[in-house]
């Protein structure tokens, strides 16, 4: 098993940026795949972003050249740096983790972290 633990979400405004942390423990030997979701009210869960075992990321559509994810040397910590927030980027942030692609089902949740951006 794998416990994973959001922190840094908050209240911002437009513009402004915040940063994201996992921290992971557990199993982490078994993680290949770490990322982040959002959900907005009433919106469909959707990736944000995700990092896999030779470092390679991908991102939504919606957060591409805004958000940068970073992990450490091991599957510790990961992080999602988000700058120029837009109000829309309002939503619970969900880190995941998988033993494989981080592609649904996904293996693991947090809780996750409310970021809430004013306009």
């Amino acid at each position: 098993q794998v416990q994973l633990v959001e922190s840094g979400g908050g209240l911002v405004q437009a513009g402004g940026s915040l940063r994201l942390s996992c921290a992971a423990s557990g199993s982490i030997g078994s993680i290949h795949a770490m990322g982040w979701f959002r959900q907005a009210p009433g919106s469909q869960r959707e990736l944000v972003a995700s990092i896999g075992t030779g470092g390679r990321t991908n991102y939504g559509d919606s957060v591409k050249g805004r958000f940068t994810i970073s992990r450490d040397n091991g599957w510790n910590t990961v992080s999602l740096q988000m700058n120029s927030l837009k109000p829309e980027d309002t939503a619970v942030y969900y880190c995941a983790a998988d033993r494989m692609h981080l592609l649904p089902p996904v293996d693991y949740w947090g809780k996750g972290t409310l970021v809430t951006v004013s306009s």
